[in-house]
């Protein structure tokens, strides 16, 4: 709307006022107080979530060629993950459950310090399916919701919130482990959990870029990271529901999260927003023996863990 001249001449009186005002020109009037500024998440190096892949590959060629819900490969992987955690500085706990007649475990990491009463958690499942090692699906959440979280301890990030990180079990069984988790909480602990952000499969060769369409805050937050580097995104349909957020939906908690896509097959538009092979899925190895560290693509990796770490610092300031 345009201005007439007497209200351009009121409006500028009124933002002369205000100058005034939060100068403290005008006697008696209080300084405004100083923006409190957010600190911006660092760089999480792709470098460091593909060593992560490189130890959970290994991981699965020495136990059988997987790391599935009560198998050797799996624990293997848990103990990988607790241990670099536990010599950061993490409060490390384990969490037990029985699914398909099989022992499986959640493990849980706080960072010290932050409000307990205003909690978010970044999380992603750690098991395999049988037929292959999982890399992708879901290596590359778990990779980089790790180093996030070593990030965290190198840098002495201290948030006004309490940080908690993830690893859950048996998803590829039905959400075992990460319902268990919630099932387990009071109703007093779900309610002091402000975000929980879901990763699961954030590194697929033909990539798409898929924002959860959920909590409009946390939504916000990842979009604007994309938009940030030019990156277009999507809503994410595919796998809504399929992962290890709708337990905490279903509880009342708000989440979010980032997707590459599975396997679904990229559209020709896609291809003019984000470039791959048309006709061809996001990832052709999902649920395959072919998902190995071969089946990753180091841009959106890199990208995801970038957003992944600004989503963290962000909702936790």
């Amino acid at each position: 709307m345009k201005l007439s001249v007497s209200g351009r001449a009121t409006a500028t009186a009124v933002v002369a006022a205000a100058t005034l005002l939060a100068t403290g020109s005008i006697a008696g009037a209080a300084p405004a107080p100083e923006p409190v500024a957010i600190a911006a998440a660092p760089d999480i190096p792709v470098t460091a979530v593909k060593a992560h892949l490189t130890q959970l590959q290994s991981i699965a060629t020495a136990n059988g060629g997987n790391r599935a819900h009560g198998r050797t490969g799996y624990r293997a992987s848990l103990d990988y993950v607790k241990a670099k955690l536990d010599a950061a500085g993490f409060t490390t706990t384990i969490q037990q459950f029985t699914a398909s007649g099989r022992v499986g475990y959640n493990l849980i990491a706080d960072w010290p310090g932050g409000d307990t009463n205003q909690v978010v958690m970044a999380g992603s499942h750690l098991d395999s399916v049988s037929s292959g090692a999982g890399i992708n699906d879901n290596g590359t959440g778990s990779a980089a919701v790790l180093e996030a979280a070593l990030t965290v301890a190198r840098t002495g990030y201290q948030p006004t919130k309490h940080l908690r990180f993830a690893w859950w079990g048996a998803e590829e069984l039905g959400l075992v482990g990460s319902r268990y988790y919630v099932n387990s909480l009071s109703l007093a602990n779900r309610a002091r959990i402000s975000g929980y952000l879901n990763f699961d499969m954030i590194g697929s060769p033909n990539p798409g870029y898929f924002v959860y369409d959920d909590d409009p805050a946390i939504e916000k937050t990842f979009k604007d990271y994309f938009a940030g580097i030019g990156v277009a995104t999507e809503i994410e349909t595919e796998g809504d529901g399929r992962s290890d957020h709708a337990p905490f939906k279903s509880a009342g908690v708000p989440v979010g999260g980032l997707f590459t896509g599975a396997s679904r097959a990229k559209t020709a538009a896609q291809v003019t927003k984000w470039g791959g092979t048309a006709g061809q899925a996001f990832d052709r190895c999902y649920h395959s023996s072919c998902d190995t560290t071969a089946n990753v693509n180091d841009t959106a990796l890199n990208r995801n863990a970038d957003a992944l770490a600004h989503a963290v610092w962000t909702l936790s300031q």
